[in-house]
């Protein structure tokens, strides 16, 4: 079958034109097998899309039988923008699971004859008709935490017998035993196939099976792609690895990328070391570094290094030479003291002329967004808190979609039309005085208007459908609110001004966390928290929580920070 002429390309050294020494070198080792380590901030994705599209534009790679790995749906959906940009749109950017059931909804019918499973959205309702037949009474917490130890034995590709062994050593769900435990995975597994159901993680299971096991699977789908890049190798786990060995095969035309210091998923089968191991499982591999941060100042990049010192990690240093405002380690009586006080320090940011959704607040946890969350709406300050409800799924946003898809193009400026649209919502020109949820709807929607005015050039119908590809890439557009995030929801995301609290033992390192391999991820976790800030950096803790005395978390003192620089009383 004839393929479409693409394109015309870019020529190949305009592709290379902006990036530093060290981007470019990455850009410019084709071939593979190459790793490149990436410091946070160092412009990663600038580098490897540039990689990609230097490839195609030099013949060096296939544009069509390209495709880029990642891990959500909103970096593949980037990710695919910024390579059709560079000329190189018809490479597959996609995440593991996307890839994955792509072909095993292609290949299933040819190999079986019959239909796919279908697949399950979630794994609660099944998991809890699976523990009614061991006549287990297990509540909502329990289930979530069963399914979690289900999604683990398959992150790390164990078989039952494997899991056996594992369980009597690791720790289990409350209330469940080893034996307990089993049977309910038997049990779980016994109802997806009488029902002919997969879960997510089966997906990648049943796909890498069909490669191994059917051979025309693997060639037909080993000569479509030839060219693998993997994003944020550090997170990959070995099931998703064993994916990875089937695509290749006996080929060895892959990049990795990633930064072992960001490592924050072992729980889901990650390893740090993993960059390594693929060093020394393929010793001829090309190394590139990048180590230039283009986000945080030289302050805030010192901190980052001071905590990783010794640990093979990449050392960074400010692009922008500016050495900026030295991070604050502040000690409080209370956490509703630290909370007050953060609220404080963040409303006199947005006083100053702070862009109030450039900073953040980062917890260890997300119980520990109450008290912040309600400690600036005292103060008035409005906030979003990330990894509840996605903004496409607001009720509010929803109905303005509606609105916005069924109303015709009239002519009127969509900046014009949209306003009009959403004050039929209740949308005004000011904000509310309020700080609940009326100030969250109306956010909501002040948001949609940003975007059509930034958008400028379409017309409504056309935004409506960029509406629709950004909800199904999560490219969520900015709300002029504070984020309360998690460390682990904050992964991948920036601000100028970034709050960490609860620094203390007990909170970060967590209380559990007690073998060096456990301490290490807990650093990494502050890492990663750090790395977000680009201009300014607070780091604080509180002395107690209710009746619990806490100390000041070791990795204060390890970052030269262990007499706090300043100590609030309660408020």
């Amino acid at each position: 079958m004839a393929r479409a002429m693409s394109a015309p390309k870019p020529d190949a050294d305009r592709i290379l034109a902006g990036l530093d020494e060290q981007q470019r070198l990455a850009a410019t080792t084709l071939g593979g097998p190459v790793a490149i380590l990436a410091g946070a901030g160092t412009g990663k994705t600038r580098a490897i899309t540039h990689r990609i599209a230097y490839g195609v534009a030099t013949g060096e790679q296939v544009e069509h039988a390209s495709l880029a790995l990642t891990f959500t749906s909103r970096a593949a959906g980037e990710m695919r923008t910024r390579l059709a940009r560079l000329g190189a749109g018809g490479v597959q950017a996609r995440t593991f699971h996307a890839a994955a059931l792509a072909q095993l909804s292609h290949f299933w019918p040819r190999v079986t004859g019959s239909r796919m499973p279908q697949l399950l959205p979630q794994k609660a309702s099944t998991l809890a008709d699976a523990a009614a037949q061991l006549r287990l009474r297990l509540p909502t917490a329990q289930l979530r935490d069963a399914a979690g130890e289900i999604e683990w034995r398959k992150s790390q590709a164990m078989t039952m017998e494997d899991y056996g062994v594992q369980a009597r050593v690791r720790p289990l769900p409350t209330g469940l035993t080893p034996e307990a435990m089993i049977d309910l995975h038997m049990a779980y597994e016994r109802v997806k196939d009488e029902r002919r159901q997969i879960d997510f993680e089966d997906v990648l299971l049943a796909t890498t099976g069909m490669l191994e096991r059917e051979p025309v699977v693997a060639d037909e789908v080993r000569s479509r792609y030839r060219h693998f890049t993997v994003d944020e190798y550090q997170d990959v786990s070995p099931m998703q690895q064993q994916l990875l060995a089937a695509w290749l095969g006996d080929r060895r035309d892959v990049c990795v990328v990633g930064d072992p210091s960001q490592t924050i998923y072992s729980f889901a089968g990650a390893d740090p070391a993993g960059l390594q191991r693929f060093l020394h499982e393929h010793p001829d591999a090309e190394l590139v570094r990048l180590e230039r941060s283009y986000r945080s100042t030289g302050a805030i990049v010192g901190l980052a290094n001071r905590l990783m010192r010794g640990r093979d990690a990449l050392t960074l240093e400010a692009a922008s030479g500016e050495h900026g405002l030295e991070p604050s380690v502040t000690e409080h009586a209370s956490d509703s003291a630290e909370a007050a006080a953060i609220a404080a320090a963040v409303r006199a940011q947005v006083a100053a002329g702070a862009d109030p959704g450039q900073i953040a607040v980062l917890t260890r946890f997300h119980a520990q967004s109450g008290l912040i969350e309600q400690a600036l709406a005292a103060a008035g300050i409005s906030s979003t808190v990330r990894g509840s409800v996605r903004f496409f799924e607001l009720p509010v946003v929803k109905r303005a979609l509606l609105m916005l898809r069924s109303a015709p193009a009239d002519g009127r400026p969509l900046f014009q039309a949209v306003t009009d649209i959403v004050m039929g919502l209740g949308y005004r020109a000011e904000p509310p005085s309020s700080h609940g949820e009326e100030r969250a709807q109306w956010d909501a929607l002040h948001a949609l208007v940003t975007l059509a005015e930034e958008t400028g050039g379409t017309d409504l119908p056309g935004f409506a459908l960029d509406l629709q590809r950004r909800a199904a890439t999560e490219h969520e557009p900015a709300v002029a609110a504070v984020t309360i995030a998690t460390i682990h929801a904050a992964k991948g995301l920036e601000w100028q001004h970034v709050h960490v609290c609860g620094l203390a033992e007990g909170l970060l390192p967590i209380s559990h966390a007690t073998s060096l391999a456990e301490i290490d991820e807990e650093r990494r976790l502050l890492y990663v928290a750090i790395t977000r800030a680009q201009r300014s950096l607070s780091l604080t803790w509180a002395r107690s929580s209710g009746h619990a005395v806490r100390q000041p978390s070791r990795f204060l003192a390890e970052i030269g920070a262990g007499r706090p620089a300043a100590r609030a009383g309660a408020r």
